[in-house]
């Protein structure tokens, strides 16, 4: 895409917005599969569809609302996206990313994300919270970069760097928050794929070897673009089932995996609830 035309339709998205609502969001807020029911805690709530935004497609996935809402949490101005956009649901990488510009356009300065993944780490337990300490973004890495085309230094450098792309201080700052509220939080590395199809025992066992705690299919082409506008991140994944040996062997199950995906997701919605409240009211 032209990066002037890019810049561009940030900015006529956010005169949309603007309309709706004159709230300068200080975070913002990507609620994965199953998590939306998050977005009932803001106070002061304006919800606007995806559909009347310009330049956000819709959502198309059971579990995500397709809404952006803007409102108050734990004392904090949010922007909120209830539900994201996935390359599989046919968007390029820019389409799904472009929610991030908005949101740093609008004004936040922090990015927490939330995903529900899968477990790749054999130590991990269905409705663990790992705090993401990095990630290999595996549509990137064969081509499907958000960055890819020529670059508007307005939105943000060339070259981003990758290092430190989780913020230190904001992970340690979900650590404490979690210990406070009595549980541990898990720490590992993220992939993300484009699905939709889940991952085979092969692939499982590639990516645990690649040195893969979770896996999903979202997120890191989100954190891309949120380094390239220069926001902070704060990711956070929700083990939502877990590859193992036994799982391998088992027969193939008749229920649909996504519907457990969300199941599991609603059950996390009180811990990890508490987790973002407890770090947005300690955010300096």
């Amino acid at each position: 895409m032209n990066q002037g035309r890019l810049r561009e339709q940030i900015e006529e998205a956010v005169r949309v917005l603007r309309r709706a609502s004159d709230l300068r969001p200080q975070v913002g807020l990507i609620l994965g599969s199953g998590l939306g029911e998050l977005v009932d805690a803001v106070e002061g709530a304006i919800a606007v569809p995806y559909a009347e935004i310009p330049h956000f497609a819709p959502s198309t996935v059971l579990g995500h609302a397709g809404r952006l809402v803007l409102g108050h949490l734990s004392g904090r101005a949010v922007v909120v996206l209830q539900g994201r956009l996935h390359f599989y649901e046919g968007y390029t990488i820019a389409q799904t990313t472009f929610p991030v510009r908005v949101v740093r356009a609008l004004g936040a300065h922090t990015l927490i994300v939330t995903n529900a993944a899968g477990g790749i780490n054999p130590s991990f337990r269905v409705g663990d919270l790992m705090r993401i300490v990095d990630h290999i973004n595996l549509l990137g890495m064969a081509g499907q970069n958000p960055l890819w085309g020529p670059n508007d230094e307005a939105l943000g450098p060339r070259f981003v760097d990758m290092r430190g792309a989780y913020d230190p201080q904001l992970g340690q700052l979900a650590e404490e928050v979690a210990q406070s509220l009595g549980f541990s939080l898990r720490a590992g590395v993220y992939a993300q794929l484009s699905g939709p199809s889940f991952e085979t025992p092969a692939e499982v066992r590639f990516l645990r070897a690649i040195g893969v705690d979770a896996v999903g299919m979202s997120t890191a082409a989100e954190v891309v673009v949120a380094r390239h506008a220069g926001l902070r991140v704060l990711g956070i994944s929700h083990i939502s089932n877990v590859a193992t040996e036994e799982a391998f062997s088992a027969p193939v199950s008749t229920t649909d995996p996504h519907h457990e995906v969300l199941e599991a997701g609603r059950r996390a919605i009180p811990r990890l609830a508490a987790l973002i409240r407890g770090v947005l009211e300690r955010l300096e």
